[in-house]
């Protein structure tokens, strides 16, 4: 039987003003998976103005009440793990090990966020002013709006809403359409659970066809005073600019097109089992995902070969099978996609060593090609699905201009046995995220996020997730009366 869910707003569920649904699609069977509330701007107003008017008690919450809810919403979300693996496999196809990372490093979120309520919030600063002190204070923006993807609707979902509200502010919450609960109301049943006051956090959710209306209703509401979106470059370049329009700043992490550089001197069995996990775990669907392998000519056909061959043993199809590593993607679109790729690359003389299927519905088979060249979409464009390049290089300067070549830049890994080579590699690597030793695809609560070029600005994570949802205030206390020249 399937699921129905309203908005939630002001801590309670709600039906959608004019009453109006949408249906949440299960990927894999294409069943419906949920009926849920279909938002319009009217609604947008009606959680804005809750989240506007809890803002002020909210800032004035103690700082170890508003502690101890995170910390608990942590244990909850733990707590719901089997649910939430459930939830991701109808909702967006996820597979069990990657619905199980989604639960830990969102629970790691939410402790973090813990962390960060009590963090220093400012400093003294000197002054040239006799007897005066000076401050600088951070102090939070009011009411943010978050915009959060499927593809990690767990970790991405509570990302955008973890750290702006553990520091005073208040949110609503727009989750993807193809993950309305996963990424949303999963997020505020725990939340509530936890005990956060009504009005904190609101999520509305809405139909495909008013994404536009409801995210300009959103951006645009007066008093929204900080934007985060999470996404594809194309869909953040209009939030960005609406951002833009009605000067808010926004925080924007958005395509990636990562690729990982194995050097001559790279262990190449560590190589691979590392190259396997960051191009096909949750089926390429990460912003971190590896899309091009940058080898050493030395070792590119051993590395390839033993790559195309464990590739080739991957378990693909249901996720709710406990064994299968390689599940569905999104919908038939995305799939084609990738397939429309592979299928112009080969065309244009690049070489499939394994994989390469027609898309049978949402699945494609796990593929890995070479004698790719910059010249092909494939190079270029963000596959975002099963499908890897293997790109033979002659030396680092090469590998660094091919990994270069790209409008994205979030992140990397440089693959070596020496760690002082590695990261000479990597600091000339133009990307915000580059892991010596490692694959391209890592996250962690307490570090900063996000990447540069084409990939956005701004940063989750740690103090910078705290600086990118909170105002800095100049503050100064005069010490004695003083004097003026007229």
């Amino acid at each position: 039987m399937a699921i129905t869910r309203d908005l939630f707003i002001d801590g309670k569920d709600v039906p959608a003003t004019d009453g109006r649904t949408t249906d949440d699609i299960n990927p894999y069977t294409g069943g419906l998976h949920a009926t849920v509330a279909a938002a319009g701007p009217t609604d947008v107003e009606r959680a804005v103005d809750a989240a506007h008017r809890a803002f002020p008690d909210w800032a004035a919450t103690r700082p170890s009440v508003r502690r101890a809810i995170f910390l608990k919403a942590a244990d909850v979300f733990e707590s719901r793990a089997e649910e939430a693996v459930a939830l991701m496999a109808g909702e967006v196809g996820g597979a069990a090990p990657w619905a199980r990372f989604n639960v830990g490093l969102a629970a790691d979120m939410l402790r973090e966020a813990a962390a960060a309520v009590t963090q220093p919030l400012g400093e003294v600063l000197t002054t040239d002013t006799d007897g005066q002190v000076s401050f600088a204070v951070r102090e939070p923006a009011g009411v943010v709006a978050a915009f959060a993807p499927w593809n990690a609707p767990l970790i991405l979902g509570v990302r955008s809403v973890a750290v702006p509200m553990a520091v005073g502010n208040t949110a609503v919450l727009k989750p993807s359409e193809d993950a309305p609960i996963s990424s949303g109301l999963f997020i505020a049943e725990v939340f509530r659970d936890a005990g956060l006051p009504s009005g904190v956090l609101n999520v509305i959710t809405n139909a495909r066809e008013d994404a536009p209306a409801v995210a300009e209703a959103l951006i645009g509401d007066e008093r929204v005073r900080r934007v985060n979106f999470t996404g594809s470059t194309n869909v953040g370049r209009i939030i960005g600019t609406a951002a833009a329009r009605h000067i808010k700043p926004a925080v924007l992490e958005l395509g990636g097109k990562n690729s990982l550089l194995v050097l001559e001197d790279a262990d190449v069995d560590y190589a691979v089992e590392a190259a396997a996990f960051g191009a096909f775990h949750n089926a390429g669907q990460v912003c971190m995902s590896t899309d091009r392998i940058l080898v050493h000519r030395s070792v590119a056909e051993e590395f390839t070969k033993k790559l195309s061959d464990k590739v080739a043993s991957l378990p693909h199809g249901d996720p709710t099978d406990p064994r299968t590593v390689v599940g569905p993607l999104i919908n038939q679109h995305a799939a084609r996609h990738v397939a429309d790729l592979v299928t112009d690359a080969v065309l244009e003389g690049a070489r499939i060593r394994t994989g390469g299927d027609a898309p049978d519905g949402v699945t494609y088979t796990a593929t890995v090609l070479d004698h790719v060249t910059p010249e092909m979409r494939i190079f270029r464009e963000e596959i975002f699905g099963p499908a890897v390049l293997v790109i033979a290089v002659d030396s680092d300067d090469e590998a660094v201009t091919l990994a270069n070549d790209t409008e994205y830049g979030l992140s990397a890994g440089v693959i070596t046995e020496n760690a002082g080579h590695g990261l000479a590699v990597a600091r000339r690597l133009r990307t915000g995220i580059v892991h010596v030793g490692n694959q391209t695809i890592d996250d962690e609560a307490q570090a900063p996020f996000g990447g540069v070029k084409s990939t956005g600005y701004g940063r989750f994570g740690g103090r910078w997730g705290v600086e990118a949802f909170t105002d800095t205030r100049w503050v100064t206390i005069a010490g004695r009366h003083g004097h003026f020249p007229f």
